[in-house]
């Protein structure tokens, strides 16, 4: 009996060959769709961190904008203390002319029998009212200073409000892109 010579090649069953064809196949597109999401994912993070620098510069700008007009806003109050201030010495003058004013008036119960001499006080007593009414002039040109300043104060408050409210809009209109991104992307 002549023995055959044996092959040194095991075969492969053929269905065993395609199988591991079709499981390398799925592993290549499952390398392939791997690289796809994480390019995916780089190129959103890159325009997260673009949005994410966009909003940072917005902030700033409004930072920026509201210290601008915080000083306008304490330059205003400095004026108005300052005026506060003369109206108050104002006061006092107003009062030590009242003091002398009621001394003199104090004085007339005396001086009845003595004409002349009340004559002279009455005629010291209307310096001091036309001194007075000089006082009160110069208050009311004070007060009047003073209702400006809180009207140009009230007329920038208004304008910050608008640029507040502008930038408000503005920061709505470019969050959209991030929202938009966020839809597209959901992260849980």
């Amino acid at each position: 009996m002549a023995e055959e010579p044996q092959n040194s090649a095991p075969t492969v069953d053929p269905k065993l060959l395609r199988a591991a064809r079709s499981f390398e196949a799925i592993l290549f597109s499952q390398i392939g769709i791997q690289e796809k999401l994480s390019n995916d994912l780089k190129n959103a993070i890159r325009f997260g961190m673009v949005i994410l620098g966009l909003i940072a510069v917005s902030i700033l700008v409004l930072l920026l904008t509201l210290s601008s007009q915080i000083n306008r806003i304490s330059a205003v109050v400095a004026d108005m203390n300052r005026n506060v201030e003369t109206v108050t010495s104002e006061m006092d003058r107003v009062s030590a002319a009242m003091d002398s004013m009621l001394k003199r008036v104090a004085l007339l119960e005396p001086m009845d029998r003595e004409t002349g001499a009340m004559k002279k006080e009455m005629e010291a007593i209307d310096r001091d009212i036309a001194g007075m009414r000089d006082t009160i002039g110069t208050m009311e040109t004070h007060v009047d200073q003073v209702r400006q300043s809180v009207e140009n104060m009230a007329a920038t408050i208004s304008r910050m409000d608008d640029e507040v409210q502008m930038m408000a809009a503005d920061m709505q209109h470019m969050a959209k892109p991030a929202r938009t991104l966020k839809k597209m992307f959901p992260i849980p």
